[in-house]
């Protein structure tokens, strides 16, 4: 019996040490400042990290733990950095958003961000103070299976895709133009970025289009020049695919070749084969690609403006098979995208994206359900977004601290509408287009099962309707589907229990309505958003809390400002 015992324990032991030898700690030492840089061409300022734009790529393994190191080296501003899909689990305080999570990074500060991914999947990271992710503060972060594991899918080689749009006007001027009376529009992009590169005053295409613009004469050595991905023929790979656009939403194509979707926001989905694909800010894809056309020839990888009146150009880049020299351009323009305004094709993409079988399911039924009208306001005569009439603004005190530590004098104890008036039409502009500023918290029961419908609706001009793309921290949730109109309960009726798909951001289509569940299972306040920049600097998000209490080990630093500040401050003596 006590040898028996003993081999369990030896065994037990071993299996802590295997376990302990696979996870490893990840370091990385950042500094984050201006420079310059030519994303487009054109130079001008960029933020970026240790000199390089797009910041550092992250690859770690699912289990491992990431330390970075950060250090603000910008000499008039705050910042913060978000693990864009990163549950954080046990660590909220990591999430990276000011005045939510923590306190902005004072210039000449630094902050040590330590969290563990637990899931594989594409993700990414970027700035969450002002409107930093407009300046490039930006990079992606891969997690790997581990050793043991295997993924439901086979490849034979991979590449990354981080999207962004580019303007040449400074994220500085665009907040001051947003939030101007009377309002400024920062107008579209100049040019759409792969992995931080576009081209602004030259096309790629230029040989084959019907353009004025000249034909780009790269050496390959400059900051502009694309990225071409080098494959071989007959052979598998796996582009992972991430948007950190501030505004635009886009649509993928490859010439001549299909994609197999198989995943979506870091969760496998059921394959899919597509033409084109559909991306909007703050979502991630793996798509599969065969490399099965003529390896004589090279093939354009484009991306196209969707949701938005394109006006900016195409972002090029080439698909090479190695057979052939880089140098070849392709014999035929790059791939026409679907019509920009064409939303019929876009909701028949986002809604054959479903759970690969065996994914969780929702849980049944719900426990409560709150309703978030998006609509288009003015604020003593500054535009702003509203949600239920309320255009969120940021208290100084992060809630994370002000509700662990009950500082009621922190933030508006009132809790939030969770719906809007009956009779409001939202196929029509509103009569009354006054709201007011708010920053009251959803305060959720732990463990309880959450329905949220995001309702969109006609904005300030008649007949518009903008597309916005929801992304909610520290959770998954299950898209249980879209409706056009104003939605009703017997749209439950129409609600995918069955293989709805597990993400972190989801689209609301202009006019209509998405369902979401998820369940507060993640100790934490966390904001739930619009991920187009100024939509959300513009107040277009909420806040959700749940199960504060639970959350043991918020370093003081993280929360050394506003009313956290003096509190910590006092109780230290």
């Amino acid at each position: 019996m006590v040898y028996r015992d003993c081999l369990i324990l030896i065994t037990c032991f071993s299996f802590l040490i295997q376990l302990c030898l696979a996870e490893k700690t990840r370091y990385f030492k950042w500094e984050v400042e201006y420079m310059y840089w030519s994303p487009d061409c054109m130079e001008g300022a960029v933020m970026g990290i240790n000199g390089q734009f797009p910041g550092p790529t992250i690859r770690a393994v699912a289990g491992d733990t990431i330390v970075v190191n950060l250090k603000n080296k910008l000499h008039t501003e705050g910042v913060t950095i978000h693990w864009h899909g990163i549950r954080q689990l046990g660590t909220p305080w990591v999430d990276g958003t000011a005045s939510i999570s923590q306190c902005a990074i004072n210039p000449g500060e630094t902050f040590v961000y330590r969290y563990k991914v637990d899931k594989a999947g594409t993700y990414f990271y970027h700035a969450h103070f002002g409107m930093q992710r407009s300046a490039g503060l930006y990079g992606s972060l891969i997690v790997e299976v581990g050793e043991d594991e295997k993924e439901p899918f086979h490849y034979d080689g991979e590449f990354s895709l981080l999207l962004s749009d580019w303007w040449h006007m400074s994220s500085h001027e665009q907040e001051l133009a947003i939030s101007s009376k009377p309002f400024r529009w920062i107008g579209e992009p100049q040019s759409l970025l792969i992995n931080g590169r576009g081209q602004y005053n030259c096309s790629l295409a230029a040989y084959v289009t019907n353009t004025l613009t000249p034909q780009c004469q790269f050496k390959g050595n400059e900051q502009c020049a694309p990225q071409i991905l080098h494959v071989q023929p007959n052979q598998t790979y796996r582009l992972r695919v991430a948007s950190t656009t501030a505004l635009v939403s886009l649509n993928l194509q490859i010439g001549k070749h299909k994609m197999v979707m198989v995943e979506a926001d870091g969760n496998y989905i059921q394959p899919v084969t597509v033409d084109d694909l559909d991306i909007y800010s703050g979502e991630t894809y793996s798509v599969l690609i065969h490399t099965d056309q003529d390896p004589s020839k090279n093939y354009w990888i484009s991306f196209s403006v969707r949701g938005r009146e394109p006006k900016t150009p195409q972002a090029l880049t080439i698909l090479n098979y190695e057979t052939t020299s880089a140098s070849h351009l392709p014999p035929s323009p790059p791939p026409v995208s679907p019509l920009w305004d064409d939303y019929n094709h876009s909701k028949s993409f986002s809604n054959n994206i479903l759970a690969l079988m065996g994914s969780p399911k929702p849980p049944t039924p719900y426990n409560r359900r709150i309703i978030l009208l998006m609509t288009q306001n003015t604020i003593d005569g500054f535009m702003k977004w509203a949600i239920n009439n309320i255009s969120l603004a940021l208290p100084p005190t992060p809630y994370l601290g002000a509700i662990k530590y009950r500082l009621r004098n922190a933030f508006d104890q009132k809790s939030p509408p969770e719906n809007f008036p009956e009779d409001y039409d939202v196929m029509k502009p509103t009569t009354n287009t006054n709201s007011t500023y708010g920053n009251g918290v959803y305060m959720l029961k732990f463990m309880t099962s959450v329905d949220v419908i995001l309702q969109n609706a006609n904005a300030l001009k008649e007949n518009v309707s903008d597309i916005h793309p929801w992304h909610m921290h520290g959770h998954d949730f299950w898209v249980l589907g879209y409706g056009e109109g104003k939605f009703k309960d017997e749209d439950v009726k129409k609600f995918n229990l069955e293989n709805p798909p597990l993400k972190n951001t989801a689209v609301v289509f202009p006019f209509g309505w998405t369902a979401l569940r998820f369940v507060a299972d993640n100790p934490g306040v966390w904001p739930f958003h619009c991920h187009i920049e100024p939509h959300f600097h513009m107040g277009m998000g909420v806040v959700f809390a749940e199960g504060v209490y639970r959350v043991k080990g918020i370093p003081d630093h993280a929360l050394a400002c506003g009313l956290t500040g003096r509190f910590l401050m006092s109780h230290r003596h």
